[in-house]
Formats: C-alpha cells, structure tokens, sequence
C-alpha cells in the first residue's frame, strides 16, 4: 500500500518505555498477547482470553482490535517524553492514521458533519490510557474516555510471525479496525451497544460484541475501498487473509480448542472476511450495518 507521499498524522503520542506486560507474547502468566486484538472484551468490565491448556473467557470489556472500558488513569508515564513516529513501524502507523483521518472527514462532510480524529498513542512494554493501565499483551486496543488508540508497534512482528498474517496491508487494518471503533463511539453505537449488553446473558452480550467487532471492520474496509488507488497487487488478498486468521473459530483451533460459536467475541473468519471485504466493496459506511 503506498503511503510514502502522506505526512505523518500530527494526532500522535508517544508514551515512551512503560512497565509490566512484557513484549510479544510475555507476561501475564502465558497470556497470548495479540488475543485481546482478536477476541475481545465486553466492553465495561475488564478481561482477556488466557490460552494455556485451556481458553477461559473472564469478564468482556472490549480488547484491541476492539474496545477498552474503563475509568481515567491519573497515573504519569514511567519514561519522560519521547518522539512519535520515529522508526519505521511507527512512521508507517502515522500515515495510515493520517490516510484514515482525510477519508472519514470525507465521509463525515458528506453527511454534514465533521469529523473529530481520535489520538494514536504508541507505547512499548506499558503504559496508562483513560481506560486503566495499557499492556503490551493486551495488544492493540480503542479506549472511548479519551478517544485514544493504544499500539505496542511489537504487535505487529506477532502479527506476521505467529499469525501468519504478515505484510503492510495486515498492520494497517490493525490500525483502521481501532478507528473504526472510534467511528462508532462518535456515532453512539458504541454506547448503544453497552447499554444492550448491561441487559444481556454472557451469550447475548457476546453476540452483541461480535457485531461491533464486524462493524469496525467493515469501517476498516470503507477506508481500504476509498483508497483503492493507493493499493498495489495482492493488497487486498492480504488484508482478507489477516482478517481469516484473526476469526475466532481459527483462533480456537489454532489452540486446540472445537469453536464454540456463543463464546465468539469477533466473529469467524469468514464473517470478519465478509466484512472487511463488503466494506471495500461499498466504501459506504452505510454499507456496514446488520453484518452477521
């Protein structure tokens, strides 16, 4: 995906070196540190998916690739300032948020409205977000109480090396699936949807989750669709094989666990396919609702 001509984002933060949580796939006692990303929390009450000999879901509060509840940290940072997007991974992530920024305030102006960027916040090892402390176990997460996407740019090498979802177009949609959800706190979906969920059984409230989750990454695919001219051979094929292989049938196979679909928290992959191709497609947001 060409994006060199972009300049970077100026909604960009970074946290510097934080503690606790370990790189990659450390910490936590085992934990798989992309899974947050890929199955998600109920948004309002804090979880992981913990992958031993077992998968254990705890409390859901929307993980990376997803949403974080939480309360305002107060907490300072445990590094002085340091300067965002000075290494390839984060120079990279600058001008994907940058591209994301100009195409949804074409859409928002579309519907005459305007549109408010969220704030792309890089971190290494930990750090503290408006929703609690951020880890970099917890992979990538959206965090609604200050509009903040937290990466640990680690996450990408896990991307490509554990999940063999490797390439440009793969860590982009990372980034493009956490806007999408601040699309939908900006909308009120997001509220929406944890008000249903505060009525709702742990099946219900997933299945709930499981539609936010397809949403944003149809949002991610509106992005992919209105910059198609931006796009190289195999890019999208790229970006429909990293969406297969965060589905959640995949990822509890990849465990050794049978899919059980009412613990789905972001839908299979040939859902989360589906999606992120039907948004491409359209590159009309519009597009994106009902999924399933």
């Amino acid at each position: 995906m060409r994006l060199d001509d972009l300049d970077p984002s100026d909604n960009v933060r970074d946290l510097g070196v934080g503690s606790g949580g370990g790189g990659g796939l450390g910490g936590l006692g085992g934990l798989i540190g992309f899974l947050p990303l890929l199955l998600g929390r109920k948004m309002g009450c804090g979880t992981v998916l913990i992958i031993g000999a077992v998968i254990a879901f705890f409390m859901f509060s929307g993980g990376g690739l997803g949403i974080m509840g939480g309360q305002q940290a107060g907490q300072e940072q445990a590094s002085g300032a340091a300067k965002a997007c000075d290494t390839e991974a984060e120079l990279f992530s600058c001008r994907v948020l940058e591209s994301t920024e100009q195409t949804w305030t074409e859409v928002f102006r579309e519907q005459g409205a305007s549109y408010q960027p969220a704030t792309l916040n890089f971190y290494s090892r930990g750090a503290n977000s408006g929703c609690g402390a951020a880890q970099s176990a917890m992979g990538p997460f959206y965090c609604p109480p200050d509009q903040g996407i937290y990466l640990d740019t680690q996450f990408f090498s896990e991307l490509e090396t554990r999940m063999g979802a490797a390439g440009d177009v793969a860590q982009a949609y990372v980034i493009a699936h956490e806007v999408g959800h601040h699309i939908q706190g900006l909308t009120g979906q997001l509220d929406k949807a944890r008000q249903l969920q505060a009525r709702a059984s742990q099946a219900e409230g997933n299945a709930i989750q499981v539609q936010v989750e397809l949403t944003a990454d149809c949002y991610a695919g509106v992005w992919v669709g209105r910059n198609r001219d931006r796009l190289e051979a195999g890019d999208i094929e790229e970006g429909l094989r990293a969406a297969h292989q965060i589905g959640d049938d995949t990822l509890m196979r990849s465990a050794g666990q049978a899919p059980v679909e009412s613990m789905f928290t972001h839908g299979s992959s040939e859902q989360r396919m589906a999606a992120l191709k039907k948004g491409i497609e359209s590159g009309n947001p519009s597009a994106c609702e009902n999924l399933g």
